[in-house]
């Protein structure tokens, strides 16, 4: 994007040992142009917000940012990492008690649940059913309608399984994680298992190596292999059909909150690099190099091209075919915190900050990578942001707020 001198130089070494963990002080930074600072809508209900004639937005001056469509609060309680937000039907979900599903054009409840899920239970989609943990603890896992938040589908898994959690799901299984109860009533092992959609019954189980937790799970079902990454710095695929380990990698980073998947490879995040590797086998396709000090984020894959930020606020865009660079946009540089979190719509990729109250939601040209507005709601509350694409919507979540922006 140009080169830098004087003090943006000098800031970047600062950005690039600070997100190497390194100690250094991180200067303040503002966001772009912000949003209105109303408060959200009483609970139960959605305020409206900017203007637009149904789906005929305008496209708003560079550097500002639209105003909300609508705003409502939320029962998040930002314990369901990447999945606390999800888009499904026409319908915004957010994890909470109650779970609540509304509708993405005028914000309206159409459904909500108390009691049906487990504190931070993440959103797991598949086959057109909302996957949960029972709230009753019982080891029982349930599906949701997600048009309308009725239950749809159970397995009674029994004692047995402690706390299953599914990690993802597909057309004919659910993919869980849950310990194993012993005699003495501890639970020193977790296995992961495959349910069947149809008969609720576990198709397969495979015990985990010793020493593996059962958070910090990612996890993607791609053309019969179940994908997935842990806290424990592992990339793991599995056959879907029989649950036997394909192979297993190390990495020199944990990567729990995203990866990415095309065609026939497996797209992490592994300290300083991004890398490909080869879903049959786990060799390396192609590795990418940021700068130094710094490190790659979760990547996105979205309509054929790979996006991932960096922690000195650059943000990439990669072929994930290659791993060759597309453009490296630094505009954040001065401005505000890198995204985490993506979405596309139309020509405009919107990337979701982390924890800065001068943070917020992103809208990059995604041809050039060139900055075009940020929308904060001035609340100055330090929660990560979420962004989800909703037609001609975004789904904008922040702490305990829920947004509608139009996607100009």
């Amino acid at each position: 994007m140009g080169v830098r001198s004087g003090n943006a130089v000098s800031r970047r070494q600062i950005l690039r040992l600070a997100g190497a963990g390194l100690g250094l002080a991180v200067l303040g930074a503002g966001a772009v142009a912000c949003g209105p600072e109303d408060a959200a809508a009483p609970a139960g209900g959605a305020t409206p917000g900017g203007a637009g004639n149904g789906d005929a937005f305008t496209t708003p001056p560079p550097g500002t940012a639209p105003e909300p469509l609508w705003q409502a609060d939320t029962a998040n309680t930002s314990l369901s990492g990447s999945d606390a937000l999800a888009v499904a039907g026409g319908l915004v979900l957010v994890s909470g008690d109650p779970l609540v599903g509304r509708d993405a054009v005028s914000g309206k409840e159409k459904w909500s649940r108390t009691g049906v899920t487990t504190p931070g239970a993440a959103l797991i989609l598949g086959g057109g059913t909302l996957y949960l943990a029972s709230a009753e603890y019982d080891g029982d896992l349930v599906g949701l309608d997600p048009a309308t938040g009725k239950e749809t589908w159970r397995s009674r898994l029994g004692d047995e399984y402690q706390q299953p959690r599914p990690i993802a799901a597909d057309e004919r299984h659910v993919y869980v994680l849950a310990g194993i109860l012993e005699k003495d009533f501890s639970t020193p092992n977790n296995v992961i298992a495959a349910i069947d959609t149809g008969s609720g019954k576990v198709v397969w189980r495979e015990q985990r190596d010793a020493g593996t937790e059962e958070y910090g799970i990612n996890a993607a079902v791609v053309g019969g292999r179940l994908v997935y990454t842990d806290y424990r710095e592992n990339v793991t695929v599995r056959d879907t059909a029989t649950g036997r380990q394909v192979w297993t990698k190390k990495i020199s980073q944990s990567n729990h909150r995203h990866f990415a998947v095309h065609e026939e490879l497996v797209i992490v995040a592994d300290g300083q690099r991004l890398r490909a590797l080869e879903l049959s086998g786990g060799k390396e396709r192609w590795s990418l190099t940021t700068e130094e000090f710094s490190k790659f984020n979760d990547p996105h894959l979205l309509d054929g091209v790979l996006y991932a930020s960096d922690s000195a606020r650059g943000l990439w865009a990669v072929d994930p075919a290659t791993g060759k660079e597309i453009w490296h946009n630094e505009d954040l540089l001065d401005t505000a915190t890198q995204a985490w979190q993506f979405a596309k719509v139309n020509g405009t990729l919107y990337g979701a900050t982390e924890f800065d109250e001068d943070g917020g939601v992103h809208a990059f040209d995604a041809a050039t990578g060139k900055l075009r507005w940020t929308y904060n709601d001035g609340t100055g509350d330090i929660q990560q942001w979420y962004v989800a694409a909703a037609g001609k919507r975004l789904a904008v979540m922040h702490g305990k707020r829920l947004y509608a922006l139009p996607a100009v």
